[in-house]
């Protein structure tokens, strides 16, 4: 077996989050430390992409935020993720929605899947 891997299992603690994929809209709650303090801030939007696996995996968030778009990336095992947190399932066909970077408005909705 590969000894990165391995070192990277013995290292990494594995976290329970919630299973989202692509078209879904989430909150993120991470932590920011500024200084010597530290709080946790919110972001939410629609996840874009899910990529890697295990120890490596990421997750993209865009939201708009006053007209402009903006895009994060997060690490699924980061210590500094303090919960994710599904607020809408979408319906897509596509495990990557780059498209909606390049529409706005009433074109850029995601249809919700009713459970």
């Amino acid at each position: 077996m590969d000894l990165v891997k391995i070192a990277e299992a013995a290292f990494t603690e594995k976290k329970v989050n919630p299973s989202f994929k692509a078209g879904d809209t989430v909150t993120v709650y991470y932590k920011i430390r500024e200084g010597n303090k530290e709080r946790i801030q919110q972001f939410q939007g629609v996840v874009l992409q899910r990529k890697g696996i295990d120890t490596t995996e990421t997750f993209t968030v865009r939201k708009i935020s006053n007209g402009v778009g903006v895009e994060r990336i997060f690490p699924i095992n980061s210590p500094r993720i303090d919960k994710i947190e599904v607020n809408k399932r979408g319906i897509v066909r596509r495990a990557r929605i780059f498209y909606l970077r390049g529409i706005s408005g009433k074109k850029a909705r995601i249809e919700e899947r009713r459970s």
